[in-house]
């Protein structure tokens, strides 16, 4: 039983109910807290959470008091909300929801507005000088977006998913996004698809924005994430610090590099141990973060003799181009459940992918799998574990596997 389940629905039960009124009238009631902080506001497909652990690392390593919030959590409710790098106790997340729940009575805030409000309260009650708000879905009616004072947009890459809510081509995707971009604002972005990069383009000039396109950081900037990917979410983070001068705020180059060698990001392109052994687990859950998670074989060791992948991928994703996108012919792959959401199957995939049977193995659990390649002799180069941030979650919630 979730720790705070009685006080936060479940995601599933409500819906995805996407608007901002809502949030504008319980923050109303609530005299606006933090209106007139200054916030970063992460937004994108893949690689938000990475931008937003390099931030708040080299903020924290700066010294400025700031609150930050991400989604979705791998353990506990708590991760969302963070002080100077630490989460919210959750007897203090407790009691900040049950003050809540008659507001949240009147306003049926969804459970991520409930979280972001609760977020919002702390950071005022804590005087933060400066907030990372990470959107959750989209943009435009992004609860994050009801803050008024959003001077910095970094924005990781935009790519297709969520389809069902936010369009069915990365056109109209960008626009849901790029939306939220208030005017005048800075916005920083690395590459970008051609066609994101014209609805950026396109919606800066109409807000009157700045938007700068940054390259990948150089391998002289040593950095606490793992993969290739993480040279271009760094340098967005990057920019958006340097952006803060015009706020008032100049950090060193060598407190950002401090920071930056520091961040930590659980379940994306991270080694764990499960008894003896070592394997890798990734959050990778759309066919974007398959392709960037594919172009990392290149620096695994023996890749080229084939990579045992274990995949957990939620019913509603385009699996059949996550697997096309990650998948050589050498590999295989064993097709697991996503522990309490419905998933796909081994059946399911060879409709979509039926000259893949081969390669394709069918099993109830993580450690089902694990036991198997035990017994069969652990291969090199390791197992990757990808396909599900909740699939990682549950992992690290029961003990099944541990950090480095």
């Amino acid at each position: 039983m979730d720790e705070l389940s009685d006080l936060i629905p479940r995601f599933d039960l409500r819906g995805m109910d996407l608007q901002l009124d809502r949030m504008h009238a319980a923050l109303h009631e609530l005299d606006h807290p933090c209106q007139a902080v200054p916030a970063i506001q992460v937004l994108g497909t893949n690689g938000k959470g990475s931008i937003v652990s390099f931030l708040e690392s080299a903020l924290c390593a700066a010294g400025l008091r700031c609150g930050v919030t991400t989604s979705p959590h791998l353990v506990s409710w708590c991760e969302r909300i963070r002080i100077q790098g630490e989460p919210i106790a959750v007897e203090t997340l407790r009691s900040q929801l049950q003050a809540l729940q008659p507001l949240n009575e009147r306003h049926r805030l969804t459970p991520f507005e409930l979280l972001v409000t609760a977020a919002f309260l702390e950071f005022q009650r804590h005087a933060c000088e400066l907030m990372v708000l990470e959107v959750g879905l989209g943009g435009r009616l992004d609860a994050t977006t009801a803050h008024p004072h959003r001077p910095v947009i970094a924005v990781a890459s935009i790519g297709l998913d969520h389809c069902e809510h936010l369009g069915n081509n990365l056109t109209a995707i960008a626009m849901e996004k790029a939306a939220a971009i208030p005017p005048y604002a800075t916005v920083i972005s690395g590459a970008q698809d051609p066609a994101v990069q014209t609805v950026l383009d396109e919606t800066c000039r109409k807000q009157q924005a700045n938007l700068t396109w940054v390259q990948p950081l150089e391998s002289s900037w040593e950095l606490g994430l793992a993969g290739e990917i993480q040279r271009s979410n760094a340098a967005v983070a990057l920019g958006a610090l340097k952006a803060l001068s015009s706020l008032g705020w100049t950090l060193p180059e060598a407190v950002i590099r401090e920071g930056f060698a520091t961040a930590r990001w659980p379940g994306r392109l991270e080694t764990v141990r499960w008894r003896e052994h070592r394997l890798r687990l990734d959050g990778a859950h759309n066919p974007p973060a398959a392709v960037q998670l594919a172009e990392e074989r290149v620096h695994w060791t023996s890749a080229s003799i084939g990579v045992v992948w274990i995949l957990a991928i939620q019913a509603h994703k385009d699996a059949a181009a996550m697997l096309q996108a990650l998948l050589q012919p050498q590999d295989q792959a064993w097709i697991i459940p996503v522990p309490g959401h419905k998933s796909w199957c081994r059946a399911a995939l060879l409709k979509e992918l039926p000259d893949r049977g081969n390669q394709l193995q069918e099993a109830d659990s993580l450690e089902t799998v694990l036991n198997q390649l035990n017994s069969d002799g652990w291969p090199t180069p390791m197992p990757i574990v990808a396909g599900s941030l909740y699939l990682i979650g549950d992992l690290f919630a029961r003990g099944v596997v541990t950090a480095e």
